[in-house]
């Protein structure tokens, strides 16, 4: 009876070069996607996207035939993101940003890329400061990650006042707000939690205004929390997640919606201030 072979491994890092230097390139593509709002072209390979992903084996089936199919379209992905979901598929490696990782650790989820999920809270966790932490928050609500909206919770509740004045605070859907409001930590005294909430319920007002052209009611307007006084504030909604599927592209195929960080389109929120240089890590899976 013959023996069973010897599994021998080559170098892994020349291996992994090689496929980094495919992301995004033309040559030997089969399929374009148009990615985000500026509708960025990215280039990529059928069969290696089908093979590690689940959610492209299904998209990139048999259904878009042979040869060059017409561009996938992803408007609600931004690109940076989607060429973070990209490395992570060809590479089994990311680098990441704290200034995007929010918006690929929403692509991992919405894939079903568990792996990339992990890399991602593991860095949210380390890079976590008073600016990201609301929009962290949302994210953490949208999608039902406890263990990150613990860690938020915990953040803002030691450095409450400081939270509270931030871009992320106003931005926050009434359920995340809720969440937070529940907390009997914050270190703020109720006339300033109170000050923030109609802040909060002012900012989220102006923005359904400016949505619908400044008109009361509004065609399409969606109703939300509660403002002051007890009148509620149109375009209020809670971010789509992965359970709100977003538009068909050109040819009826179902794209995901990115969990939207904000309260509604159209916001009128002053730009934050102060915002740390943006970090970069290199995390990586299992090495190919």
């Amino acid at each position: 009876m013959e023996t069973p072979g010897l599994l021998v491994h080559g170098e892994a890092a020349p291996f992994s070069t090689a496929l980094r230097s495919l992301l995004n390139n033309p040559q030997y593509s089969d399929v374009c996607f148009v990615v985000g709002q500026e509708r960025q072209e990215v280039f990529a390979h059928r069969c290696l996207l089908a093979c590690r992903c689940n959610f492209f084996q299904r998209l990139l089936g048999p259904k878009l035939g042979s040869g060059m199919p017409s561009p996938v379209v992803l408007s609600t992905v931004p690109a940076e993101a989607f060429l973070a979901v990209l490395e992570f598929l060809y590479t089994n490696s990311v680098r990441l940003h704290r200034h995007s990782v929010l918006e690929v650790l929403t692509a991992a989820i919405e894939y079903g890329l568990e792996e990339l999920r992990e890399l991602c809270l593991e860095f949210v966790v380390k890079v976590l400061d008073v600016e990201l932490v609301c929009e962290a928050l949302q994210v953490a609500v949208t999608f039902g990650l406890g263990q990150l909206q613990e860690r938020c919770l915990a953040f803002i509740e030691a450095h409450s006042q400081e939270a509270l004045r931030t871009r992320g605070f106003l931005e926050l859907s009434a359920p995340a707000l809720l969440s937070l409001l529940r907390s009997d930590k914050l270190r703020v005294d109720e006339a300033e939690l109170v000050l923030a909430a109609r802040s909060w319920a002012r900012v989220g007002c102006a923005g359904a205004a400016g949505g619908r052209g400044g008109g009361p009611g509004g065609a399409g307007a969606e109703t939300g929390f509660a403002g002051p006084g007890g009148a509620e504030c149109p375009g209020r909604a809670e971010p789509a997640g992965a359970a709100h599927p977003g538009g068909a592209d050109r040819r009826g195929v179902e794209m995901p919606r990115s969990a939207k960080r904000g309260c509604g389109p159209g916001r009128p929120v002053p730009p934050p201030e102060g915002n740390p240089a943006p970090g970069a890590s290199l995390l990586s899976g299992p090495a190919l």
